[in-house]
């Protein structure tokens, strides 16, 4: 590596080399991560396991924004996110977080699927030692797992003996027969799935049926997310309490106070 991007890296991953010791919170999933100050960075300062970036491949280059109008041609998703995450693995012995879990980063495809999967398969080929890496039905896992969401290409995935990343499902995959190796993670809009719209308690039919399809994901070896939902401490209880794996916000030290309340909480309890 040349001096100027040795210079770069230092400048990216110092301060996340700092919280390095953070501990992580894997169920804090950072939505449109790449609209915060630091991308990648402000998320594992606050100890993120999850986090999001839209992609959109642009003359041969997967470039990261949430309109196409936006693209910068610098913002490549290696620049804000493989790179420094190459880079932070090595820091922590192989790890994002030492000692940690495997985190996820949340790949949302937002140009054409089969296009923008094959140039992502080829990109992250070259980042294969730090990925979670899926040969033949069996998952190794790595210190950063790559889920694709958005736009996915399932036929072209899933014909794959070797994949670099997995898929992100719906809500319908729990009825299916794929397998959790090609599809670890379920996420669905909020409002296509339930009809309750976060004003007073959560009814009982629909803690029920939040409920069901949280023991149904976890039955199969799976994990739960919704979108759309409120992102405030009301929403996330209710998420937490019903043993939804990701939840999701824009609001980083939002959701990481509240996350360590409730861990400390429990802690009490436990006493």
């Amino acid at each position: 590596m040349n001096p100027l991007r040795l210079l770069f890296f230092a400048f990216l991953t110092g301060t996340a080399a700092l919280a390095a010791d953070t501990p992580p919170l894997v169920r804090a999933h950072a939505h449109n991560d790449y609209e915060h100050p630091r991308p990648l960075l402000d998320a594992l300062a606050c100890g993120f396991g999850s986090i999001e970036a839209d992609v959109h491949l642009v003359d041969g280059q997967l470039l990261v924004a949430h309109d196409r109008k936006a693209v910068k041609p610098e913002r490549t998703l290696e620049a804000l996110y493989l790179d420094p995450l190459r880079e932070r693995v090595k820091q922590n012995g192989g790890r994002a977080y030492r000692s940690g879990p495997t985190i996820i980063l949340l790949i949302d495809v937002k140009s054409e699927a089969v296009a923008t999967y094959e140039a992502l398969h080829a990109v992250l080929k070259n980042y294969a030692a730090m990925l979670t890496v899926f040969r033949d039905g069996v998952t190794t896992p790595g210190a950063i797992t790559v889920i694709v969401s958005g736009s996915r290409a399932p036929a072209v995935m899933a014909a794959q003996a070797l994949r670099y990343a997995a898929m992100d499902g719906r809500i319908d995959d729990l009825n299916g027969q794929t397998a959790p190796a090609l599809i670890p993670l379920v996420s669905d809009n909020w409002q296509k799935v339930f009809s309750w719209r976060w004003t007073g308690p959560i009814p009982a039919d629909e803690a029920r049926k939040l409920q069901a399809l949280v023991e149904q994901a976890h039955a199969q070896g799976r994990q739960l997310r919704f979108w759309n939902t409120p992102d405030n401490p009301a929403t996330w209880s209710v998420l937490y309490g019903a043993g939804v794996d990701l939840i999701n916000t824009d609001q980083l030290t939002g959701l990481q106070g509240f996350l360590r309340a409730q861990k400390s909480s429990a802690e009490i309890e436990n006493r």
